[in-house]
C-alpha cells in the first residue's frame, strides 16, 4: 500500500535569478507550520522537500512535467481520495493550499485550521 505524499519546497530556497537572496515558499509555509505544530505526526504520510529549480524529478516522477508547481499533496491507496482531488492517470492530488491543510487534518490528525 502507497502512503499520502506531500511535496514541498526546500525552506530557505535560493533562486538562480536573485543571487544571495533565500526565499520561503507563501503557499508551502503555513503548511510547514501545521507539520511543525505536531512533528510526531509527519510519519503518517511521506514528505519530501525538493529544491526550487525545474525540473523538480521527484515531482514529474511522481506526477509529471506540467504538474511541478508546489506545494502538492499526492494521494496514496491506504484512504480513499476526496471527491475534489485533480486526477493524472492513475494519480489522484491536490494543489490548493488551505485544502491541503484540511486534508492533513482529516486524513492524518494534524490540528484543524479554524
Amino acid at each position: 500500500m502507497s502512503r499520502d505524499l506531500l511535496l514541498l519546497l526546500e525552506p530557505s530556497f535560493t533562486d538562480p535569478n536573485h543571487p544571495g537572496e533565500r526565499f520561503i515558499c507563501p503557499d508551502g509555509a503555513p503548511i510547514e507550520g501545521l507539520l511543525a505544530s505536531d512533528p510526531a505526526l509527519n510519519a503518517r504520510l511521506d514528505i519530501r522537500r525538493l529544491p526550487f529549480p525545474r525540473p523538480r524529478a521527484a515531482v514529474v516522477e511522481a506526477l509529471d512535467a506540467e504538474h511541478q508547481s508546489l506545494p502538492v499533496l499526492i494521494f496514496g491507496d491506504e484512504q480513499a481520495a476526496p471527491a475534489d482531488a485533480q486526477t493524472l492517470g492513475e494519480k489522484r492530488f491536490v494543489t490548493d493550499t488551505r485544502r491541503i491543510l484540511d486534508l492533513l487534518a482529516q486524513r492524518h490528525g494534524f490540528p484543524k485550521v479554524h
